[in-house]
């Protein structure tokens, strides 16, 4: 998704800054993870649960509620990526083992119907606690990660399902999102194998030169003069010098800009969601295109994001802040504001990168590059796994059909516009 998003690029193997994403098989690795690895094991925690005698209904309620939030934030990875996908005929390979493909819009209406259930459950009582890598127990944390994934949810599908969209962003806000930092949904990974970050798995423990900052992120922030800079990328090439790899073509790794010295670190935390993504989701919601009756104002929002992804990349100073905010390029304007918001959104994604494939495919903002080796276009979706064409054909072919063709470019059903 780091590719994808076009914030790195490859130095020398460039199959998938070219999205050529079945090579290495990638949609089978994706589909297999979440499905087995991520949902099929939230649903035998359930199981731990309700089996325990130990807890009160009040702490199983709680801890299911948590369950729940990460299977939702799961199912809605998996719809983003591919479109429509099995899901209530899903994880029940002892009566169903080829299950049919449901339609990505009802899952997503589901999917918010079960955040505003998990609601209640959380506030019964004390979840986990010591097993919790997210907020460590806080369940009042819990609750806003809940409504905010739900505020993502409803103003994704802002162009596809105004009135649910509207309803849920509404409810989200009014039941309490996230408000700064503080609440954002971060895991910090450890010092030593197996529990460190991926991304440093690949960039050191690999010991490799593989990847470099893309020239389509380095040039976008070169041309904001954007602070950020300094923690996203590392100034190897001198200070205050950034030049980024062409994307998608064999780039030379001592001459193009590296990945800032934070993301070298094993126990940099990944980001699940964060106070910079809800406030641009209230911003689009406030703005005039919407006007959701969301608390707030699209200048404060739109602010607010920029100003949380500067503060999390270490830039506490207002003046410089304010001065990128003031910049004719930067500063809010109505009559830009889909521009706006999609450019600032998409680069403070940059550590949460399939959300930023996201809000480029939803803002269709800023413009990407073509990849140098072969020129295709960005892909809209994954296709789906050689496995599911092969083992559950049926069930396949009926799915490719009823989203107009199982292509890369085969638009999800909320990228409308």
């Amino acid at each position: 998704f780091r590719f994808i998003s076009q914030y790195l690029t490859a130095t020398t193997y460039v199959d998938e800054p070219n999205y050529d994403l079945t090579n290495r098989n990638i949609p089978q690795s994706q589909w297999s993870e979440i499905y087995r690895d991520v949902l099929l094991d939230l649903d035998d925690a359930k199981t731990y649960v309700n089996e325990n005698t130990d807890f009160s209904q009040g702490e199983k309620d709680a801890r299911l509620g948590q369950i729940e939030v990460l299977q939702v934030y799961a199912w809605q990875i998996l719809v983003d990526t591919f479109g429509n996908i099995p899901y209530s005929e899903a994880l029940q390979a002892e009566s169903i083992t080829l299950p049919a493909y449901d339609d990505a819009g009802t899952i997503y209406a589901n999917l918010i119907e079960r955040l505003q259930n998990a609601r209640t459950l959380l506030s019964s009582g004390q979840g986990f606690a010591g097993a919790d890598v997210v907020y460590g127990g806080d369940m009042s944390k819990w609750s806003k990660f809940n409504n905010s994934l739900q505020l993502r949810l409803a103003m994704r599908i802002s162009d596809s399902n105004s009135s649910l969209s509207k309803s849920a962003a509404e409810d989200a806000a009014s039941n309490g999102v996230f408000t700064g930092n503080q609440d954002n949904a971060i895991i910090v990974y450890q010092s030593s194998p197996p529990n460190t970050n991926p991304l440093w798995e690949d960039l050191v423990q690999s010991g490799r030169s593989d990847y470099v900052a893309a020239n389509t992120l380095v040039d976008i922030m070169n041309g904001l003069e954007d602070p950020r800079r300094m923690y996203y990328f590392d100034e190897n090439l001198g200070a205050g010098v950034y030049e980024g790899g062409i994307y998608g073509s064999q780039n030379p790794y001592s001459s193009s800009t590296h990945v800032g010295e934070s993301f070298l670190n094993p126990t940099h935390p990944g980001i699940l969601m964060d106070f910079a993504e809800v406030s641009f989701h209230l911003a689009t919601a406030t703005s005039s295109d919407l006007n959701y009756a969301v608390f707030g104002d699209v200048l404060t929002h739109y602010e607010n994001g920029v100003t949380a992804s500067m503060n999390y990349a270490g830039i506490d100073d207002q003046v410089a802040i304010n001065d990128y905010l003031s910049r004719p390029d930067v500063s809010y304007d109505s009559a830009n504001s889909n521009a706006l918001i999609g450019t600032q959104f998409w680069i403070a994604m940059f550590d949460n990168p399939i959300e930023g494939w996201s809000v480029w495919r939803k803002y269709d903002e800023p413009t990407l590059n073509l990849p140098g080796s072969t020129g295709n276009p960005v892909p809209l979706r994954y296709t789906y796994p050689i496995n599911e064409q092969n083992l559950n054909e049926a069930n396949y072919n009926d799915a490719s059909q009823a989203i107009g063709g199982d292509f890369q470019q085969t638009k999800l059903f909320w990228d409308v516009n």
